[in-house]
C-alpha cells in the first residue's frame, strides 16, 4: 500500500515541479524510511532500495513528459538489470533523497544511476546505496525495445549518448556475461 501512496504522491507533484530534460537533469525525490520500510535488521530493507528507484525512473519520464508517448504507444518499462553497492545502512525515520540520472544509452536501452544521499548531523552528505540499472521501453506490438531515437524524437530531445565510465562498462560488460550464462 506504501507504493502506491509514494506514487500517487509523485503524480501530484509532479504538476508543481519542473520539467526535466532527461539527457542532462538529475531527479531529486526526498524520502523518510518509515516502519513498513524495515526488515529484521531494523534498517530498511534491500528490496525497498530497488522499489524506491522505480519511482526515481517514474519521476524521470513524467518529469521529462515522456509518459505521453508512453501510454499514447502502449509501450512498457523493463529493467534488464541492476547492481547496487550498500555503503551505510538507512535507519528508522532516517530523511534521504534519491538522485536519478541517465549517465548513457545504446540504440534501445538506457544506463541510468540511482544515489541513496542521506546527511550527517553536520550537513555533510553519506552515500548510502549507488546502483547502475540498464532498461528500456518495450513495444508489445512491435514485439521489441523502442529505439533510443524514436524515444528522444517524441519529447524532441536531440542528443548524442554520452560516453560511458569504465565502472559503466564493467556494469554493461558484467552483465552481457550474465545473459550468455543464463
Amino acid at each position: 500500500m506504501n507504493l502506491w501512496l509514494r506514487i500517487l504522491h509523485l503524480i501530484i507533484a509532479s504538476f508543481v515541479r519542473p520539467k526535466l530534460n532527461p539527457v542532462r537533469d538529475v531527479s531529486r525525490l526526498t524520502f523518510r524510511v518509515w516502519p513498513h520500510d524495515l526488515d529484521t535488521s531494523l534498517h530498511m530493507n534491500n528490496g525497498r532500495y530497488w522499489t524506491l528507484m522505480d519511482l526515481g525512473r517514474t519521476d524521470l519520464m513524467i518529469r521529462s513528459g515522456l509518459w505521453r508517448p508512453i501510454l499514447k504507444h502502449g509501450w512498457v518499462p523493463v529493467v534488464a538489470a541492476g547492481q547496487i553497492r550498500f555503503r551505510r545502512e538507512l535507519k528508522p525515520f532516517r530523511a534521504f533523497t534519491m538522485e536519478t540520472r541517465i549517465l548513457t544509452w545504446s540504440d534501445s536501452h538506457v544506463v541510468m544511476e540511482h544515489r541513496l544521499v542521506s546527511r550527517n548531523k553536520d550537513g555533510s552528505p553519506i552515500l548510502n546505496a549507488i546502483a547502475l540499472v540498464r532498461a528500456g521501453l518495450y513495444d508489445r506490438k512491435e514485439r521489441r525495445f523502442v529505439a533510443m531515437e524514436r524515444l528522444l524524437g517524441e519529447i524532441s530531445v536531440q542528443a548524442e549518448a554520452p560516453v560511458a565510465a569504465p565502472e559503466v562498462e564493467a556494469f554493461l560488460t558484467a552483465e552481457e556475461t550474465l545473459k550468455s550464462a543464463a
